[in-house]
């Protein structure tokens, strides 16, 4: 396995620049494992593949504006791209620019200023501030949007999913963002229940793997946490027949997680902290029946997540076939069903 068998090439007018109005009318591929059928919809008809009794698991987490400009005691501008909450006065950063050496101070306001703590890889740092950050980050931060996004965001809310609810998050879980309450609605009346767990999504998500074999790629750490309640609802939808359809590769990774925690006649079991769980090809899923997800980067981690679940020929066929019939590609692009 090398990492160039998870490369493909995208002409750059099918990355999608701005959503679809309203959400739930973006394009939905769907992609049968067991017939090796692919169907063209939309979104809001995913009622048409969904079963009474199946449980989707959507991912709550917030993004947070948290890309904020300093100046550095020379008083040249520093920009600081916050990736992962450490403690209150701690998180782990990503630096632009000149990257400032360990023991470099800052100034973000007269009120909130920081210090470099330690250099991590590359342009990685632990920035502690002087006091909690996130009071500040409304007034001081901006959205931070995916590098390859290069039209201005309108409204910031439109990178946020309805089910946002947890702040922090430097990116959002893009499969949930094609849910609006009237599809919700809907899907809750044909006995579809919905279940949270939260993970905070990390650039390193969206980044592509460098090394020439996967394996020796460092996966990212992410938060997550699934709740012992919402491991019972998930279980008992299980135990009635119903299938667990993760929303996301981040609801995959809490669900893969979980299952690591879960008691003998279960699939999944509470868990909250960090997971580095690296779902490559090869890997036995626990938990899950069914994805939703976005297309996703070539020779990222993400697509080696979809490609451990369909198998790597079938997703890149598909994705072959997607670019052809012209989806949308990315974080404001289309989705894709696996089933």
């Amino acid at each position: 396995m090398k990492t160039s068998d998870f490369d493909y090439f995208l002409p750059p007018e099918c990355i999608a620049q701005h959503p679809v109005e309203p959400r739930h009318n973006s394009r939905l591929m769907v992609l049968n494992r067991a017939n090796d059928s692919i169907q063209h919809t939309i979104f809001w008809n995913i009622t048409e593949y969904l079963h009474p009794g199946d449980i989707l698991v959507v991912n709550q987490t917030r993004v947070i504006p948290a890309r904020i400009y300093a100046h550095k005691e020379t008083g040249g501008k520093l920009e600081i791209l916050l990736l992962r909450r450490v403690d209150d006065h701690t998180w782990e950063a990503l630096i632009g620019g000149k990257r400032p050496r360990k023991g470099k101070s800052f100034m973000i306001n007269e009120h909130l200023h920081g210090t470099i703590i330690e250099e991590l890889e590359e342009s990685r740092r632990l920035v502690r501030f002087n006091q909690p950050v996130e009071p500040y980050l409304e007034r001081i931060g901006q959205m931070p949007l995916p590098p390859y996004i290069h039209e201005p965001l309108r409204d910031p809310e439109r990178y946020q999913t309805i089910f946002a609810r947890q702040p922090g998050s430097a990116a959002a879980p893009t499969a949930g963002l094609h849910f609006t309450s009237e599809l919700i609605e809907r899907i809750a009346q044909m006995g579809i229940q919905f279940a949270e767990v939260t993970l905070h999504v990390g650039l390193d998500t969206f980044m592509p793997v460098h090394e020439e074999n996967p394996l020796e790629h460092k996966i990212h750490t992410e938060w997550c946490e699934l709740t012992e309640e919402t491991a019972q609802k998930i279980n008992a939808a299980k135990k009635e027949g119903g299938r667990i359809i993760a929303v996301g590769t981040t609801s995959v990774r809490t669900l893969e997680t979980a299952a690591q925690y879960a008691r003998e006649g279960e699939w999944v079991g509470a868990v909250s902290g960090a997971t580095s769980l690296y779902i490559l090809p090869g890997y036995t899923f626990r938990a899950v029946d069914a994805m939703i997800t976005n297309f996703h980067l070539p020779r990222s981690t993400l697509i080696m997540l979809v490609s451990a679940f369909a198998g790597r020929e079938r997703i890149l066929n598909a994705y072959k076939v997607a670019i052809e019939q012209g989806y949308r590609f990315y974080s404001f692009g289309d989705a894709m069903l696996i089933l």
